[in-house]
């Protein structure tokens, strides 16, 4: 799959935005695709040391790795991004922040050679949330591709497990909805399987999930105990209400213990 001009991110406004309690901060399009929350819990539930490989399959402007080279220092991150106005965001944020980070302008289905040539001891990933089927079209073409990819999550998947060391790990956050479909990808490819739910409120079901597998995992699958990411049934009044260990995560650059 190529990127046309029509498929680019508006650069030209872009916001400087602070991550992790200010120890991050990225440039973004002010009405493209924006980093929330996803990727900050997705680099929180990654247990990374200094001097593993870490490969971000659709990085983006670069949120989720580098909110893992600011918790672990001296990981070596290498990204891929199909849109280049957002890889090149990536590359800026890097440098503005003193990490160092290749990003590649590519389809995660047709790897640079010099990706091809190595395998990480992570990947990491924040698919799109909808199938192109299901996704409805964005008037901003970047946040269009974003949230409703063209490729299968299968092929994620596939492209994950080729690139991972043995006993590498991938963490994927997705919809909870879209669970079967990744587990159904990883058949064969990468097993002790764990799940994390991520539920809004104690009053309402899970709507996301972190998955992680292992390259040549023998483990049995395991289901968390949900992460509740609000205190409270219901949202009471215009305030952060984060639970203590998201707000920890989010603020001080915590890692997610359920997986660390």
């Amino acid at each position: 799959m190529t990127s046309t001009s029509a498929d680019r991110p508006d650069t030209t406004d872009l916001t400087d935005d602070a991550f992790l309690g200010g120890q991050l901060r990225l440039l973004q399009p002010r009405k493209g695709y924006r980093a929330g929350v996803d990727p900050v819990l997705l680099a929180a539930s990654v247990s990374a040391r200094a001097g593993d490989t870490v490969l971000e399959l659709g990085c983006g402007a670069g949120a989720a790795m580098l909110c893992l080279a600011t918790r672990v220092p001296g990981v070596a991150l290498c990204g891929i991004e199909l849109q280049p106005d957002y890889a090149a965001l990536a590359r800026q944020n890097a440098l503005r922040n003193g990490i160092e980070a290749v990003v590649h302008d590519a389809d995660l289905r047709t790897f640079p050679a010099e990706v091809k040539a190595q395998r990480f001891n992570h990947v990491i990933a924040n698919p799109p949330y909808y199938g192109r089927d299901k996704g409805s079209a964005s008037l901003d073409p970047g946040r269009d591709i974003a949230f409703a990819g063209q490729t299968p999550l299968s092929d994620w998947i596939a492209a994950a497990a080729r690139r991972l060391a043995p006993r590498g790990c991938l963490t994927m956050i997705q919809r909870a909805e879209r669970l079967p479909e990744i587990l159904a990808g990883l058949e064969g490819r990468l097993g002790s399987v764990v799940v994390l739910p991520l539920a809004g409120r104690t009053s309402r079901p899970a709507d996301r999930v972190i998955v992680q597998a292992r390259k040549e995992g023998r483990a049995p699958f395991r289901l968390l105990a949900p992460l509740i990411l609000h205190e409270g049934t219901n949202h009471l009044a215009d305030r952060d209400d984060y639970a203590p260990q998201v707000a920890a995560i989010l603020r001080d650059a915590a890692a997610l213990t359920q997986f660390n």
